[in-house]
């Protein structure tokens, strides 16, 4: 035997603990709880579901036979089954209970005919609960007992005994019961234990169970595994169960009939799908939960049992909704949903309980949210247009109508009747009936007198709960949904209702934070009507909370130009402000209740008796619309160090009367000015020498009248640091109320603006027709001006620059500065700064050099600008002179610049204030920097033919052509060769040819020198040296010093030969004249060299000689052929040309030895003689 059984055993896997269901999180229709107050009695009324239908329906399994107390091994087993369960393993509910407990009992004689029953309701309260946790499915009994047991008959007799126990216990139900067999060893492979496999047979005859019922679990290692083997095959049983249930109710469906037993087709269909949910067959289950709907909406609607109909049709729609968004079709849900609206909205029932019907549909539309948003959890994704938000929104405005209805209809009911006939409201039989008729069908009730009382009741239960505990949370749901979906709008809507709640709630903290948020956007939206309304709100709030700074802050917005309140409600408010700004209580709030207004004098009274360290706070008016406004600007968008800076100050009120204020602070982005720009008790401030900066009879009057504009100005003497830098407007702060004892600062940010001014705040907007009176001061064609610039005082300065441009390239190129003061008097330490100006490209920065002297170019490296070149005092109309020097060493154009800056001494403002200014001066000019020459440097041969390539030993010659291109003329003083160690000087001397030599523009100059070829180098190329010329602009030839310019000579390939030939021949010859050649061969290997030489004839020359010859040279040797030739013909001719044939140097071949001998020669003709006649 092995596995978990001999032979036939099955495994499955297991549930969750003993004795809660498993698998998917319970849904909860209970509402989300709000932090904050507690309400005495929360009551949802009608529509709330049982725990029992809102939980996932998992079957019951009981064990017995385990001592999970005292025994460690049964202990292992049930934790194997209960704790750390996977979403993977079977669903399936166990618990642990002995093995005599007494189950309910079964009815003892089944039904065979309905004909005389008549129902009394529809589901039975304790039905469901029954089979989810009372009646098992399947009853497993443990027992101790191996195979190899000494006292096997005894113990069969025992586990036989404990079967028939729980059979007994069970009475009559259809239960299935199995045995597990606790062994200590593991099972052998299945027909290998023939002792084992007859001794479980005899178990399963004692037992009388089958053999699919029988199992063994070994306790030994991987528990974990064949408990999980186990819980399938419990598993397996235990839809075995739930399936034959639901047929034997299925076949109770012939017996009924549609004129009584409309009710029993409803609670057949529901009793059908909830077994097949707790089989596990979700489709079935849908299948007759849609066919048990449509049962309840064929029957017979009254007022006796309407609200059980709609209770049990909230079941059924619940169980729907929630397995098609189980099944992934959330339309067919809200299908589902929306039909079944449809069909009870109208459905009230009872008048005088007309709330409860409220309270029902608040109810549905609550768990289709609650089962929707747990849909989106799982996966299901919404759109803004359908998602859980709408539902909530409506259970809520449902929730407000039950209020409402309320309101109106339990005002009478004011204590509970002496006959209290809601006494058995928690023990019903059925779902959804009246505590004093129950199991009543009539239409109408048994006892009229206890329907009144029974009404009477439930209204009474209605006046004590408090509505808003309930609306609250189901706007805070739909609030959270609508933010979700970026429904700003909606969410702002909602979340004004919610304030409102929490008012009728007396929660005013919570309410007035709550209006306070939505505010904002009301502004900037320009919601004039809604935002009154919310104002009018949040006062009362703030009033019955003694909130100074809220109440404050409201009373500025409910006095302002866009607040839609009465000119009388204005003017209370106003009054209201003042007593509060004066250190008094202010008058009730309209409309706020009068058992709240006592405590509310209470503690304004204490507020007002608080003693505060600062008795000044601050409200930031850029997020309200007040009925004071403000704008501040500089007069002009720039101002000099040596003029006044002035600020203006508009203010305007909008309210009901004059106001006075009590200071006015304008805050700088350099404090050292706000003590300038201050008013304080109607005067303004005065200077340190005494003098008064603010002018005018009305600048520092304070005391406003509604509609007029008041224009306030203020100067002041800019400092040294603020010189080229900017100057804002930070804040304006204008004081309402008295310091010392209650104050508010009303602050705007930058030059002041609200919450209704334009989107750009600097645009002003022109909203009257015609020109404005002469002074009049038009409140929208002000521009906010909250930042001005502080420019240095002009220079008084002539800057002139002299020089000859273009500048050549590496020449020290000078430039003369002439500074003349133009000032009225002296200027006191100025300074100079000149080079290259700054924020050029670093290249150019990196090849421009800038000294006032011209000898110090090439001793050290020089900066491309200098600072801070210090000049004296210069007394007025006298002039300096400074010369710079400037050296480019790359071409193209850059930008010099010449600065000078002093201080002098100027008088401001009508009180000609001495101030000391810092002015600058900044000239620039562009310099372009050219070539001054072009040199083009060439070898050639002795032929003077172009060469590319040098052979050892051999002379050359290097051809130099310098072209200038300055268009001044420049001297070139010398020229020098520097050859490197490879090469040397062909004839010793490399003296200049060009020294002293002066070139226009476009003239040429050139040298020819001659250069020898080392004797032994590794062939490749070598260096030849560098050219350096010594040359300056003949107009600065007697001041400046001269300018090298180093060019490299051209690298050069040096090849090595094998033989070469030198070539002894006079320069011309005569016709007719004998003419001597000699041809030297010279051996360059280390090899004897056989040579065959041979002289081409020519008709141009006879010649004597060896035509052809054999000889060999010796390793560094030569030999010497030589020829008489006889020229024939005058003129450029061709000379013979010899051959020669080298076997052992294959690369001297005929190219290279005609390179190294002349081709041609010049022969002169025979002179005539003169033959004079003789007379």
């Amino acid at each position: 035997m092995s596995g978990s059984l001999p032979e036939n055993t099955t495994s499955s896997s297991a549930v969750p603990a003993a004795t809660s269901s498993t698998g998917s999180t319970p849904l909860s229709s209970s509402l989300t709880s709000v932090p904050g107050k507690i309400p005495a009695v929360v009551s949802a009324g009608p529509g709330d579901l049982p725990v029992e239908l809102t939980c996932r329906p998992t079957g019951l399994v009981v064990l017995t036979g385990l001592d999970i107390t005292y025994n460690a091994v049964h202990r292992a087993i049930w934790d194997s089954f209960s704790a750390n369960r996977r979403p993977d393993r079977v669903p399936l509910n166990f618990k642990i209970l002995p093995g005599d407990h007494e189950y309910p009992k079964c009815r003892s004689k089944q039904r065979t005919s309905y004909e005389w029953y008549i129902p009394k309701g529809i589901l039975k309260t304790s039905w469901m609960k029954k089979h989810l946790d009372e009646v098992p499915s399947l009853v497993v009994v443990f027992f101790d007992l191996d195979w190899d047991e000494q006292l096997w008959t005894e113990h069969k007799l025992e586990c036989a005994s404990k079967v028939e126990v729980v059979r007994s216990s069970l009475q009559g139900r259809g239960s299935k019961v199995a045995v597990v067999l606790i062994q200590k060893n593991a099972p052998l492979p299945p027909g290998e234990d023939v002792v084992a496999a007859e001794r479980a047979a005899a178990l399963c005859a004692a037992c009388e169970l089958s053999a699919k019922s029988l199992f063994v679990l070994p306790c030994v290692d991987h528990l974990l595994g064949y408990t999980i083997r186990l819980e399938n095959a419990f598993y397996e049983l235990a839809q075995g169960y739930y399936h034959t249930e639901a047929r034997r109710v299925k076949a109770h469906k012939e017996f009924l009939n549609r004129t009584t037993h409309q009710l029993l087709f409803v609670r057949h269909a529901f009793k059908i799908a909830f077994f097949n949910e707790l089989k596990q067959d979700t489709h079935l289950a849908l299948k007759q939960y849609k066919m048990a709907y449509s049962h309840i909406t064929e029957l017979r609607a009254h007022d006796t049992n309407m609200l059980e109909l709609k209770t049990i049709a909230g079941f059924i729609n619940y169980k729907i909704c929630r397995l098609c968004f189980y099944h992934n079709t959330p339309l067919d849900a809200i299908s589902q949903f929306r039909k079944h609206v449809d069909l009870f909205k109208s459905k009230i029932g009872c008048a005088e309980l007309a709330f409860e019907h409220s309270a029902w549909m608040s109810k549905q539309f609550s768990i289709f949210g609650d089962l929707f948003d747990d849909a989106i959890k799982l996966g299901l994704t919404a759109i803004q247009t359908q998602h859980p938000g709408f539902y909530y929104q409506q259970a809520a405005n449902h929730a407000i109508a039950r209020k409402q209805l309320c309101r109106g209809l339990c005002h009478a009911a004011t204590s509970m009747p002496a006959s209290d006939p809601l006494e058995e409201k928690d023990d019903l039989e059925f779902y959804g009936q009246r505590p004093w008729r129950q199991g009543h069908q009539s239409i109408d009730p048994p006892d009229p007198q206890m329907e009144k009382e029974g009404i009477l009741a439930l209204q009474f239960l209605e006046s004590q709960v408090d509505h808003s505990w309930i609306i609250i949370p189901l706007l805070s749901s739909a609030v959270a949904q609508f933010k979700k979906y970026k429904s700003a709008r909606m969410k702002r809507h909602l979340m004004v209702q919610m304030g409102e709640e929490y008012y009728h709630a007396k929660d005013y903290s919570k309410a007035l934070t709550l209006l306070g948020r939505v505010t904002w956007d009301y502004r900037l939206e320009r919601w004039w009507p809604l935002l009154t309304s919310i104002l009018v709100t949040s006062l009362r709030c703030a009033y019955l909370v003694a909130s100074v700074e809220e109440y404050v802050s409201i009373c500025l917005e409910l006095l302002g130009r866009y607040s839609q309140s009465s000119p009388d409600e204005k003017t209370r408010v106003q009054m209201n402000l003042i007593r509060v700004m004066s250190n008094n209580s202010p008058e009730p709030e309209p409309g706020c209740s009068p058992d709240v207004i006592d405590s509310a004098k209470q503690l304004w009274k204490a507020k007002m008796s608080e003693q505060e360290a600062s008795k000044t706070f601050r409200v930031e008016m850029r997020n309200l619309v007040p009925f004071v406004e403000c704008k501040a600007r500089f007069s002009q968008s720039m101002f000099t160090a040596d003029s006044l800076v002035t600020v203006e100050v508009y203010i305007r009120s909008s309210c009901q009367f004059p106001i006075r204020f009590s200071k006015l602070a304008i805050h700088l982005s350099n404090q050292a000015y706000n003590t300038h720009c201050v008013i304080t008790g109607g005067q303004p401030l005065v200077s340190p020498d005494g003098a008064t900066i603010a002018e005018g009879d009305t600048e520092g009057d304070l005391y406003l009248m509604p509609g007029q504009i008041k224009l306030h100005t203020f100067q002041f003497v800019v400092l040294p640091e603020d010189v080229s830098s900017k100057i804002e407007i930070t804040s304006v702060a204008l004081y309402l109320g008295d310091e010392a004892t209650r104050c508010a600062m009303l602050w705007w940010q930058g030059g002041g603006s609200d919450a209704a001014s334009h989107t750009n705040v600097l645009e002003p907007s022109t909203q009257r027709r015609g020109p404005p009176l002469e002074g009049e001061i038009v409140w929208e064609t002000i521009k906010i001006g909250a930042m001005t610039s502080i420019q240095s005082r002009p220079a008084k300065v002539n800057i002139d620059l002299d020089h000859q441009a273009p500048c050549l390239v590496n020449e020290i190129y000078p430039i003369k500065i002439t500074i003349t003061n133009n000032e009225e008097g002296a200027i006191i330490q100025p300074s100079l700064s000149l080079g290259l100006q700054e924020g050029s490209d670093p290249n150019l920065d990196l090849t421009t050099q800038v000294s006032l002297e011209s000898n110090k170019f090439d001793q050290v490296s020089l900066p491309s600008r200098i600072k801070g070149i210090t000049l004296g005092t210069t007394k007025a109309a006298t002039s300096v002179e400074k010369t710079m020097y400037v050296r480019c060493s790359q071409l193209g154009s850059r930008n010099l610049s010449v600065k000078i800056s002093y201080n002098v001494e100027v008088k401001v403002g009508p009180q000609t204030i001495p101030v000391t200014c810092t002015c600058h001066q900044d000239v620039q000019v562009q310099l372009q920097a050219v070539m001054p020459f072009d040199v083009s440097i060439k070898l050639a041969s002795l032929k003077f033919e172009p060469i590319d390539h040098v052979n050892a030993e051999e002379t050359f010659l290097l051809l130099t052509d310098i072209k200038c291109t300055s268009p001044w003329q420049i001297d070139l003083d010398n020229s020098e060769l520097t050859l490197s160690g490879q090469v040397t000087a062909g004839n010793g001397s490399l003296q200049s040819q060009i020294k002293n030599v002066s070139l226009k523009e476009s003239e040429h100059a050139g040298e020819c020198l001659c250069l020898q070829a080392p004797v032994k180098h590794q062939s490749g190329l070598i260096s030849l040296g560098s050219y350096t010329l010594e040359w300056r602009r003949k107009a600065f030839a007697s001041s400046l010093p001269l300018v090298k310019t180093i060019l490299p000579l051209p690298e050069v390939t040096l090849q090595e030969v094998p033989m070469s030939i030198d070539t002894n021949i006079p320069a011309f010859g005569l016709v007719r004249s004998p003419l001597p050649v000699t041809f030297t061969i010279h051996n360059r290997t280390g090899i004897v060299q056989t040579v065959e030489a041979n002289v081409e004839p020519s008709e141009a020359f006879m010649f004597s000689g060896h035509k052809q010859v054999f000889f060999r040279i010796l390793p560094s040797n030569s030999e010497c052929l030589s020829y008489n030739l006889y020229p024939l013909l005058p003129g450029y001719v061709r000379l013979p040309k010899l051959h020669l044939s080298t076997p052992c140097a294959p690369t001297m071949t005929q190219d290279v030895a005609d390179k190294m001998m002349p081709s041609h020669i010049y022969i002169k003709p025979l002179g005539k003689e003169l033959i004079l006649d003789k007379q």
